[in-house]
C-alpha cells in the first residue's frame, strides 16, 4: 500500500509539472507575440505609406524649397500676396504697353533717359534760382561678387547643357533624344502663335499661378499625375519594344562601320 500511495504522488507530481511547463511555454509564446505584434502594426503602415506616396516629377521636396525657398519661392507661391500682386500687375502693364500699345524697347529706355537727364541737369544748374538743394546723385558701384557667382552659376549650367547634347548627338540616350525633339517641336508651333514677349509673358503667368495652385490642391493632383504616368511607361514600353529596340545605338554604327 505505500509503494501505491508513492507511485501515485510521484504521478501527481509528474503531471503538476507537465501543467506547468505548459502554462510557462503558454506566457512566454503569447509575451513574445505580444511584444511583435506593436512594432509589425507600426512599421508595416508607415512603411507601405511612404512606398505608396507618388509626387509630381519625383520630388521629395515640399514646392517651397523646390523653387530655392528664398523670396523667389514667397513670390510665385504668393506668401505675400502684396509683393506676388504688384510683380504680376508690373509684368502685365509692361506686357500691355509693349505689345497692345506697340511701344517699343529701344524708343522708351531712350525717352525715359532723355526726360530723366534733363531734369536732373536743370536741376543741378538751376537750383540757386529756385532756392532748393542741389540733388544728390550716389555714386553707383556694382560689387564684383555677385556677378562672379552669376557667371560660375551659368557656366555650371552650359556646361550641363553641353553634355545632354553631347549624349544627345552621339545616339546615346534615345529617350532623350525624343524628348528634345517633341519639346522644340512644340516650342515652334507656340512660337509661330505669338511672339518672345507673349511667350515670356504667358510663362511668367504661368509661375505665378500653376505652382501655387498645385501647392494647395497636390493631395487631388498627385493620383491623378501618378496614374497618368503609369499609362505613358505603358505605352512608351510598348513603343520601345516594337520601334526603339530595333533601332541601333551610336556605338553599334561606329562597330558596324
Amino acid at each position: 500500500m505505500a509503494d501505491q500511495s508513492e507511485s501515485a504522488g510521484s504521478n501527481v507530481e509528474s503531471a503538476m509539472d507537465k501543467i506547468s511547463e505548459k502554462i510557462h511555454a503558454h506566457d512566454t509564446s503569447s509575451s513574445d507575440s505580444d511584444s511583435d505584434s506593436p512594432d509589425e502594426k507600426t512599421v508595416s503602415p508607415s512603411s507601405s505609406a511612404k512606398a505608396k506616396v507618388f509626387r509630381l516629377f519625383g520630388r521629395e521636396k515640399p514646392v517651397h524649397e523646390v523653387f530655392g525657398g528664398g523670396k523667389p519661392a514667397d513670390v510665385f507661391l504668393w506668401r505675400n500676396k502684396k509683393i506676388s500682386g504688384s510683380v504680376l500687375v508690373g509684368a502685365t502693364a509692361i506686357w500691355v504697353f509693349f505689345e497692345l500699345l506697340e511701344y517699343h524697347l529701344l524708343t522708351l529706355v531712350c525717352h525715359v533717359l532723355i526726360l530723366a537727364l534733363a531734369i536732373l541737369f536743370l536741376w543741378s544748374n538751376a537750383h540757386t534760382f529756385i532756392k532748393k538743394t542741389p540733388p544728390r546723385i550716389p555714386e553707383v558701384q556694382f560689387p564684383e561678387e555677385p556677378f562672379l557667382q552669376v557667371a560660375a552659376a551659368l557656366r555650371i549650367e552650359i556646361n550641363r547643357a553641353f553634355a545632354v547634347l553631347r549624349d544627345i548627338v552621339t545616339g546615346r540616350d534615345l529617350k532623350k533624344f525624343l524628348i528634345v525633339i517633341a519639346g522644340l517641336w512644340v516650342i515652334s508651333i507656340v512660337g509661330s502663335w505669338c511672339n518672345f514677349l507673349t511667350l515670356f509673358y504667358i510663362s511668367f503667368v504661368l509661375l505665378h499661378t500653376v505652382p501655387v495652385l498645385y501647392e494647395k490642391h497636390e493631395d487631388k493632383v498627385d493620383p491623378f499625375a501618378e496614374k497618368a504616368t503609369i499609362k505613358i511607361k505603358r505605352q512608351y514600353a510598348v513603343f520601345d519594344a516594337k520601334v526603339l529596340s530595333k533601332i541601333p545605338k551610336g556605338p553599334l554604327k561606329g562597330k558596324l562601320a
